[in-house]
C-alpha cells in the first residue's frame, strides 16, 4: 500500500507570490476581513487536508508600502476558523523570544478546548530586528541566545499542560465536587530565564496538549526540533536538500529516544498548476511581472539581518562571497543557508535570485499540470524526503481550489491521500499520540 502523504494548507496574504496581490484572480477581500480566512479553512477541510497555518510577524516591514503583509494576530484568528470548521487543524505562529510562557500556555489550551482538539503551536525564535525593537530590545537577540531563550521556555509550557490529570473536572453537582482533589499542581519552575509557579488554570486539553511545528532548519533548529517538534515546516530548493534534510533530523529524534514516525516533515510546496505545463508556466510569468526587483533586494537584506545588497546589479551572476557566511546570520539563518546553497549551484543573476524568491521565499516552486503536481509529490514521498507537504498556493484562493478539485482526486486514486478523516483531533490526522 502507498505511504499516505500529509498536507497542510499554509495561507498567507493574498498568495504566497510576491505579485499575489495584485492579480485579478486574488480574493479581493482585505487581509484584515475575517470571512476570507473562514473561508480557506472551510477549503481545507472541504479537501479534507491536515490542518491550515497562520504565520505571523512582529513589526511593519520596510515593504509594506508596496506590499500587503498586515494580517491579523493570528492566535486571535484559531478560534473565528474554529467556529465555522469542524475537523482541519488549527495551526498558528507565535514567538518563545517575545511571550511570556504561562499566557502561551493558556492561549493554546483554551484553543484546543474551543475546537475540540485540533490546536497546534508553530514555534518561532523571532530573527527580525525591528521586531526586537517593538519588545524594549536594543539590539537584536543572537541566534544561538534565542534558541537558549526557547528550550527553557520548551521546559515551561510543556510543564504547564502537564499540570493537570486526564479527567479532572468531576463537575458532580450532587456531591459538590467540582475538580477531583490531586488532579492539578504546581510546576515550580525556577530557571535562569523564567520563574512560574504554576498550574495553569485551564485543564488538560482534548489532545493532552496542542501539536507542536516548528520550522528552524539551522544545525541548532534541528537539534531543537529533533527534541520538541512532532511537525516540521522546512523550505528546499531541490530533492537532493529534502533527502538530506529528512534522514539527519528523523536520525537526530531517534537519538533523543523519540519515534521517527511522530516528527511529520513538510517541505513547503508552491505550485502553479494549469490545464497545460505552457499554460502553468504561462500563470508564473504573468505573476513575475507583477513583482519589483527592489521589494525584493529589501526583502532578501531583511533575510541577512540587513545586509545592504544596494550595490549589486540586477543581471551579472552572483557568487557566494556577495553574501555574509550564513553562520554569522543572526536573522534567519536556515534560508540564509538556502539561498547561498542556490547560488553556488545555479550561478544566478540577483534578478534570478530575485524572481526564485519571489515565488515562495526560498520554499520549492514548480509549474505544471495536476498529474505533474501529484508525480512531484508521490516522487519526494517515496525517495523519503518528506512524509507530506505545507502547500503554499501562490494565488488565494484561485491555486488552492485547483489544487484541492483537481489534484487530490490524483492523489486519491493512488491510493496517497485520505478519502475521508479518520478522526477528530489534529493529532488523529498526523498519527500521534497523545501525550501522557
Amino acid at each position: 500500500m502507498a505511504r499516505q502523504l500529509h498536507i497542510n494548507l499554509f495561507v498567507q496574504s493574498r498568495g504566497h507570490h510576491e505579485g499575489s496581490w495584485r492579480h485579478p484572480k486574488a480574493t479581493p477581500k482585505a487581509l484584515t476581513d475575517i470571512s476570507y480566512l473562514q473561508e480557506m479553512a472551510q477549503l481545507a477541510e472541504r479537501g479534507k487536508l491536515d490542518s491550515v497555518f497562520l504565520a505571523d510577524q512582529l513589526n511593519v516591514t520596510q515593504d509594506a508600502t508596496r506590499a500587503p503583509r498586515n494580517w491579523l494576530e493570528p492566535i486571535t484568528v484559531l478560534p473565528a476558523i474554529a467556529a465555522v470548521t469542524e475537523r482541519v487543524g488549527l495551526i498558528a505562529t507565535a514567538s518563545s523570544t517575545y511571550s511570556e510562557p504561562f499566557n502561551l500556555a493558556r492561549q493554546f489550551a483554551s484553543i484546543d478546548h474551543i475546537s475540540g482538539g485540533r490546536a497546534a503551536w508553530n514555534i518561532v525564535t523571532s530573527w527580525s530586528a525591528a521586531a526586537a525593537s517593538n519588545f524594549g530590545d536594543e539590539s537584536q537577540i543572537s541566534h544561538s541566545d534565542r534558541y537558549v531563550r526557547a528550550e527553557e521556555y520548551m521546559q515551561v509550557v510543556k510543564a504547564l499542560w502537564s499540570s493537570w490529570d486526564e479527567g479532572a473536572i468531576v463537575d458532580n453537582r450532587a456531591t459538590g465536587e467540582y475538580i477531583r482533589e490531586g488532579s492539578f499542581r504546581p510546576i515550580n519552575h525556577k530557571g535562569a530565564l523564567y520563574s512560574v509557579a504554576g498550574p495553569l488554570n485551564a485543564p488538560r486539553g482534548p489532545q493532552g496538549r496542542p501539536v507542536l511545528v516548528q520550522a528552524g532548519s539551522s544545525d541548532t533548529g534541528k537539534a531543537f526540533a529533533a527534541r520538541h517538534a512532532e511537525a516540521v515546516f522546512t523550505a528546499h530548493l531541490e530533492l537532493k536538500t529534502a533527502k538530506d534534510f529528512y534522514s539527519d533530523l528523523k536520525a537526530r529524534a531517534l537519538e533523543f529516544g523519540r519515534d521517527p514516525e511522530h516528527v511529520i516533515i513538510l517541505p513547503g510546496l508552491s505550485p502553479m498548476i494549469g490545464s497545460t505545463e505552457s499554460e502553468a508556466q504561462q500563470f508564473s510569468e504573468e505573476l513575475d511581472a507583477l513583482t519589483d526587483p527592489e521589494i525584493g533586494r529589501k526583502r532578501l537584506s531583511a533575510r541577512f539581518g540587513g545586509y545592504d545588497f544596494s550595490h549589486l546589479p540586477l543581471d551579472v551572476p552572483l557568487r557566494p562571497e556577495d553574501f555574509p557566511t550564513p553562520e554569522t546570520v543572526e536573522a534567519a539563518r536556515s534560508r540564509a543557508e538556502t539561498i547561498v546553497g542556490f547560488v553556488k549551484r545555479e550561478q544566478a543573476t540577483l534578478r534570478q535570485l530575485l524572481t526564485k524568491l519571489a515565488g515562495a521565499r526560498g520554499h520549492f516552486t514548480f509549474a505544471g499540470t495536476p498529474n505533474q503536481v501529484a508525480d512531484l509529490m508521490e516522487t519526494w514521498v517515496e525517495a523519503k524526503a518528506a512524509d507530506g507537504f505545507n502547500l503554499m498556493p501562490p494565488v488565494l484562493p484561485w491555486m488552492a481550489e485547483i489544487f484541492i478539485d483537481e489534484v487530490l482526486p490524483i492523489l486519491r486514486k493512488r491510493g496517497l491521500f485520505r478519502e475521508e478523516y479518520s478522526g477528530s483531533t489534529l493529532r488523529d490526522h498526523l498519527g500521534l499520540p497523545k501525550p501522557s
